[in-house]
């Protein structure tokens, strides 16, 4: 029986965040994103060690291993695809419970930084 995950952000409901809260949540966004590149590129050597195994090599055995790369390459990307779309709801769920909305709250104060700074230029 698997085991129901449960929301690691959960006790973060109802108090309100500070600016570093926020920063937390932004680096964990991009540490997750870099995690997700982590596994496109384990996938992709695994696509290049079984495609030249298959490319340059009339054996048998390196065919058959050849394969199993390429069969473990999709796993791999499988599994952080999974990985990265689990996390991010979980990141969604956080900011939603915080801000009722699933955009940054601070975004709202970049239009304003940029609107500003537009019109200085002029």
């Amino acid at each position: 029986m698997l085991k129901k995950s449960h929301n690691p952000y959960a006790r973060f409901r109802n108090h309100s965040l500070s600016l570093n809260d926020y920063l937390a949540i932004d680096r964990t966004i991009l540490s997750n994103e870099r995690t997700l590149l982590a596994y496109g590129r384990t996938a992709l050597a695994q696509v290049i060690i079984g495609g030249s195994c298959l490319k340059f090599f009339d054996s048998f055995l390196l065919n058959v291993i050849g394969w199993a790369f390429l069969a473990a390459a999709v796993v791999t990307m499988a599994i952080g695809w999974r990985r990265y779309l689990h996390t991010d709801r979980l990141l969604r769920a956080a900011l939603e419970s915080q801000t009722g909305g699933h955009e940054h709250p601070l975004e709202d104060k970049l239009t304003e930084a940029d609107a500003a700074s537009s019109e200085t230029k002029e």
